[in-house]
């Protein structure tokens, strides 16, 4: 493992009814020029959301209203961010997974995203893990 270490500044923002929460991110990140973003916090409430099951193969679009109860992941490095969230339906049930798309904001979803001054994050192939992962450089 190697660390590096950086500052942190923090972009708050909020997002409204409709809008479709990964790519909007993304699309922040990117008009931002941000190299080492990831989420801090994010509250709120979404209408549908398509995800990647542990099994890396299955993808599912669930119907909502659900609640946010978590959205971590990293924005920066690679074209799609490695996001995964936990939603919560009326009945307190909990599902989660890896952030396909589809990330539709019912309600409003306000989102602090972190970037960490004087590096970059990128993702570059495993060999190990066969995926694409995160690597931490320098600026």
């Amino acid at each position: 493992m190697a660390a590096q270490m950086g500052s942190m500044r923090c972009i708050p923002v909020r997002f409204k009814p409709a809008q479709e929460l990964r790519q909007s991110l993304l699309d922040m990140v990117k008009s931002l020029n941000l190299k080492a973003a990831f989420v801090v916090t994010c509250v709120g409430s979404v209408t549908k959301a398509t995800l990647r099951m542990a099994d890396s193969s299955s993808i599912v679009t669930f119907e909502g209203p659900f609640e946010i109860v978590s959205l971590v992941g990293t924005l920066s490095g690679g074209e799609g961010g490695h996001l995964h969230i936990s939603l919560s339906d009326s009945k307190g049930k909990v599902i989660g997974g890896h952030v396909v798309g589809n990330l539709i904001v019912h309600t409003t979803a306000e989102v602090v995203v972190g970037e960490c001054e004087g590096v970059r994050f990128e993702r570059e192939d495993d060999k190990e893990t066969g995926y694409e992962e995160l690597v931490v450089y320098a600026k």
